[in-house]
């Protein structure tokens, strides 16, 4: 790669004089600055943006890191996160994977929004006592340079099994996420929690992933174990309707014989017949209020943490319980 050395090589002049062509200073004559600019654009110099981003202290670029971009859930969250950003004068960069890593140590982003199990809690509180700014929407961090925009999975979770139980469904299956997920690891405590409260309700437990292939693989043992109407509340919707699409191929009804509530409204469950039961919040606003709160904790201005409320949509998924 190119670097200003060698174009000052070329040009016999110093590195600073360079510089100063490079960046329109007034400094040296319009001669020099064509000349130089004239060998630049023969050598293909390209700029660092990594060093320049060094001086600046500014890349006025955000980085939002996702454990994947599968499935319907993620375009509205980015959507919000985007416009909340465009408005202030930044841009973002979507990152998956542990090589996306380094570019917060390396200074080539100013801040992060972080939904991704890839990182640990210890590498982010590390980053944070160097001076990275970042919000969480995935785990609770304690530290200054820390913001928590956490969806309230505990009481979206407790919705959903309090409505399969107050209509009288007693045998019930939670189908969870990847272990490591923050979202999956508390609303499977809100559910446990939430069925130890009721007498004679009988929870059986399966793993998933938050696709439709893990919905599909929970039918598979849902369908062969059942022998009377089931509730059964998914941890999020990508995996109801994978449970959906197996169910109607058998003969058994959706919200008759197996009934089913899902999290996270994707746009898909408003068109399922029968209408699918839900948890609702608005992902757009998720995404809009972390990237307020990201700017803020950028310009070193007091912040609080926040906390993004749910609600229940209720849907012919799920019926009265009928022995």
């Amino acid at each position: 790669m190119v670097s200003i050395k060698d174009i000052a090589k070329k040009a016999g002049v110093s590195i600073s004089t360079v510089s100063y062509a490079l960046n329109g200073s007034p400094k040296i004559t319009d001669e020099t600055t064509a000349r130089i600019l004239a060998i630049a654009e023969e050598l293909n110099y390209v700029p660092n943006a990594a060093a320049r981003s060094l001086k600046t202290r500014e890349s006025k670029i955000i980085g939002v890191y996702l454990t994947d971009f599968s499935g319907a859930f993620y375009g509205d969250l980015l959507q919000g996160v985007k416009e909340v950003l465009n408005q202030k004068g930044y841009d973002m960069v979507v990152c998956s994977g542990k090589q996306s890593h380094r570019l917060l140590p390396e200074r080539m982003v100013d801040g992060a929004i972080i939904l991704d199990a890839t990182f640990s809690s210890q590498e982010l509180l590390k980053y944070a006592d160097i001076g990275h700014k970042i919000v969480v929407l995935d785990r609770e961090l304690n530290h200054p340079n820390i913001n928590q925009v956490l969806l309230d999975n505990k009481a979206g979770a407790t919705l959903a099994v309090e409505h399969l139980i107050e209509l009288g469904h007693r045998k019930l299956y939670v189908v969870t996420g990847p272990k490591g997920s923050y979202d999956s690891k508390q609303r499977l405590k809100a559910v446990k929690q939430t069925v130890a409260r009721f007498d004679g309700v009988e929870l059986t437990e399966i793993e998933g992933n938050f696709n439709k292939d893990a919905g599909e693989r929970a039918a598979e043992q849902i369908l062969r174990d059942a022998t009377s109407p089931v509730g059964v509340f998914c941890l999020n919707d990508e995996m109801a309707i994978g449970l959906y699409n197996a169910v109607k191929q058998t003969d058994y009804v959706i919200g008759k014989d197996i009934h089913i509530i899902g999290f996270d409204n994707i746009e898909l469950a408003e068109y399922t017949v029968p209408r699918l039961a839900t948890i609702d919040y608005s992902k757009r606003k998720w995404g809009a209020l972390a990237s307020e709160q990201l700017l803020k904790v950028l310009a070193g201005e007091p912040v609080e943490h926040e906390r993004v409320y749910v609600t229940l949509v209720k849907g012919e998924s799920v019926g009265q319980a009928r022995s």
